[in-house]
């Protein structure tokens, strides 16, 4: 079965909701919520997590006019890879008129892709990436468009902790001027969302022609930079509205950093104790008794 759009399959979904039996109302509004996680399901996880069974998750797909269940999941598939274009994600979501329950729908969406980035935690793979990241002689960060703050934000924890971070900036020299350098001491840390950049991709693919080692911090396993790393770490990124969330992001961001952290706690402790003397020394931060005059 063959969809015009990348939203196509949504569309139909949510307009022959009606229709559907209470189980499938299940299964059809957990799709609708997290299409990107049920991709990768088998039909027994899905039935397992909305409470249904098997046979129902098989015959939501065939009520769709898909042959089975493993049509369905590719047609999931596609469409997390091709993603949707910023008008796509508007009518995806219908926006509520009232201003505050539109922000309401956003805050819970943030809420729950948090509670299942926790539920997926990989404390394992967090702890390889920060042995990769402990090891490198030296770091390079790239993150594109609304990923770049995400790149400054952990480019910035990380030389705290460590001597040899470099962000790549995408405001000034090329990037593969940034990065002529790499080599197989090194590691590549790219960020990238959808849509992804195709930037970044040809950055990603000359980092490891240079045989460094590299680490994505994306979305989902479709995510085109999951197959390159040799450790992904993976925290979706809603599409609420036309803005890209960096809550899940952003947490992953924080997850690594932590783990990097308490490999190097001892360290981490002798550099703030000086940074707090030069602080206090040159006046960095207002005291308690500057808010009193």
């Amino acid at each position: 079965m063959a969809f015009k759009t990348n939203e196509d399959l949504i569309k139909i979904i949510q307009s022959n909701y009606y229709k559907f039996s209470k189980g499938q109302k299940a299964i059809a509004q957990f799709i609708i919520e997290q299409y990107d996680k049920a991709a990768f399901m088998t039909a027994a996880r899905i039935g397992k997590t909305v409470d249904v069974s098997e046979s129902t998750v098989v015959r939501f797909a065939t009520a769709l006019g898909f042959d089975g269940f493993p049509d369905l999941q590719q047609a999931l598939q596609v469409m997390i890879k091709n993603k949707l274009t910023t008008v796509q994600r508007i009518s995806l979501n219908e926006t509520p008129k009232d201003s505050e329950e539109f922000i309401n729908k956003i805050l819970k969406n943030e809420i729950n892709s948090l509670k299942n980035y926790l539920e997926d935690l990989d404390q394992e793979r967090l702890n390889n990436a920060a042995a990769l990241i402990l090891k490198a002689k030296k770091i390079y960060i790239l993150g594109m468009r609304s990923s770049y703050a995400l790149a400054l934000y952990l480019g910035f924890y990380l030389d705290v902790i460590l001597e040899n971070v470099k962000i790549i900036n995408q405001n000034t020299n090329s990037v593969f001027e940034q990065l002529i350098r790499i080599n197989e001491n090194d590691l590549f840390i790219v960020i990238s969302y959808p849509r992804y950049s195709r930037q970044t991709m040809d950055a990603v693919k000359f980092a490891i022609d240079k045989k460094a080692k590299v680490i994505a911090i994306t979305d989902t396993e479709a995510s085109p930079f999951y197959q390159l790393a040799d450790i992904a770490l993976l925290g979706k990124s809603n599409m609420v509205s036309f803005v890209d969330s960096l809550v899940t992001p952003m947490a992953v961001i924080n997850s690594l950093i932590m783990s990097v952290g308490m490999q190097e706690k001892d360290e981490i402790l002798k550099y703030f104790d000086l940074l707090e003397n030069v602080w206090d020394k040159y006046s960095i931060y207002n005291k308690e008794n500057d808010f009193k005059k």
